[in-house]
């Protein structure tokens, strides 16, 4: 198997996980800056793997399965680490509905794709709307300072809450989009 600039990079995303972990509880003024600088840069990568699969047709079997996992294991790892942070009833419902989400739609297209449906389920543009506000309300999450006088912690919460809005409604597409077959009987 040849490891592929895309792939490399989702390689890279993957492995700033633990790196940014480590930066996040870090004993240093500004650590809370860096572990955001560091989610933005793995989701940078996320955008251009993507970008330069497609334009330089370098796309993989290996690079397709492993880029949805990057992106749920940087999401998920840093939405459990901003509830262990901010131990809200909010911030916790809205990381368990993301999560649930994931989770949930990952094994449905694993699923369909599993009894040659995959077709039905493919990632569709509210998905990318709602993994782009994902990164932006985590980032301002991670990030904790005010800025100018705007509270910014607080518009990461009401950015995530639209995130999980958004996970929902895009959950209940792809479940409509594979209900046809989900409802026959076998």
């Amino acid at each position: 198997m040849r490891i592929t600039i895309p792939t490399a990079l989702t390689l890279f995303r993957i492995l700033l996980l633990p790196v940014m972990v480590i930066v996040f509880y870090a004993p240093f003024r500004g650590a809370n800056v860096a572990a955001a600088i560091i989610f933005v840069a793995a989701a940078i990568t996320d955008w251009l793997d993507g970008f330069i699969a497609r334009r330089w047709n370098m796309g993989s079997a290996f690079g397709e399965f492993l880029d949805p996992v990057a992106d749920k294991l940087m999401v998920g790892v840093t939405l459990f680490l901003l509830v262990q942070e901010n131990p809200t009833p909010l911030m916790a419902v809205t990381s368990a509905i993301i999560v649930g989400r994931e989770i949930s739609i990952s094994a449905l297209r694993e699923w369909m794709a599993e009894i040659g449906q995959r077709g039905h389920v493919r990632v569709a543009a509210l998905g990318k709307v709602k993994t782009t506000l994902q990164v932006v309300a985590i980032a301002v999450l991670l990030y904790q300072h005010d800025l100018e006088g705007l509270r910014l912690f607080h518009a990461g919460e009401t950015l995530l809450v639209a995130a999980a809005v958004l996970t929902i409604w895009s959950a209940i597409v792809y479940v409509r989009a594979a209900w046809p077959v989900l409802r026959e009987q076998r």
